[in-house]
């Protein structure tokens, strides 16, 4: 399996995601199953089914989440010193060439992604066009809505 990149930050939050479902919606899940047999006939228990199918969820985010931790490559971008090229985990603030706002991005993992805090997907097509480039470079991005362009003002690895 490919490794996949993921900030500390991000493999820290995985992690207490894993041990909560791990210490207390696994024990709950466990007990509710164990409550609903208690009550009987199994066939027509919607209790017992809905816990059944709760049990299966938490098993499968279980797995899914040990498979990416195996798999990460866990990158500080406090350590990264990239002498002002944008990479994985670094910060970038833009100035659209259009109408002059600025707007500012981290670029992290799959799973960290979060727009509206500023958090964008490496694999995203800003992230992919800003990836190599330098402060003071102009980028070309093709979002849904057309071409953007945007003057990368400063790369920052906070």
């Amino acid at each position: 399996m490919a490794t996949l990149p993921i900030t500390k930050r991000g493999a820290e939050k995985l992690k207490a995601e894993l041990h909560k479902l791990k210490t207390v919606d696994r024990p709950w899940v466990i007990n509710a199953i164990a409550e609903a047999r208690a009550q009987g006939d199994l066939s027509e228990n919607a209790e017992y089914d809905a816990a059944k199918d709760r049990q299966g969820f938490i098993e499968g985010r279980i797995q899914e989440i040990d498979g990416k931790l195996s798999a990460a490559q866990i990158i500080d971008a406090a350590t990264l010193d990239a002498g002002g090229r944008v990479v994985f985990g670094a910060t970038v603030e833009l100035e659209d060439e259009d109408s002059g706002a600025k707007v500012k991005y981290q670029i992290v993992g799959e799973d960290e992604a979060d727009l509206k805090l500023g958090l964008i997907n490496v694999g995203s097509p800003i992230a992919r066009a800003l990836i190599g480039k330098d402060e003071g470079d102009s980028v070309e991005v093709q979002a849904p809505g057309g071409v953007k362009h945007y003057e990368i003002i400063s790369v920052s690895y906070i």
